[in-house]
């Protein structure tokens, strides 16, 4: 699964540049709408390479630091599962 560290960001940034950051502000900068945007962040919604573009652009960091993968247990189970099948 990828999930959104916005909020990490936000935090680090706030402090880095020394005032709050809004996700209104974030939305803006994303081109994405709040409501859009909290979906995102809750995985409840997919994001465009754009917008992930302009939200670099924003923090002014890597995709690694805006992005975090962590592996899906459930599709591993079901390749070994599939490879048994195989044997």
């Amino acid at each position: 699964m990828i999930q959104l560290q916005i909020k990490k960001l936000i935090t680090t940034r706030s402090l880095k540049w020394g005032r709050d950051i809004t996700m209104s502000e974030v939305a803006k900068a994303s081109g994405m709408s709040r409501t859009t945007l909290y979906r995102a962040i809750n995985n409840e919604h997919n994001v465009s390479i754009n917008a992930l573009d302009r939200l670099c652009n924003f923090f002014e960091c890597d995709i690694q630091d805006l992005v975090r993968h962590t592996p899906n247990t459930t599709k591993k189970c079901h390749q070994d599962s599939l490879l048994t099948l195989a044997a």
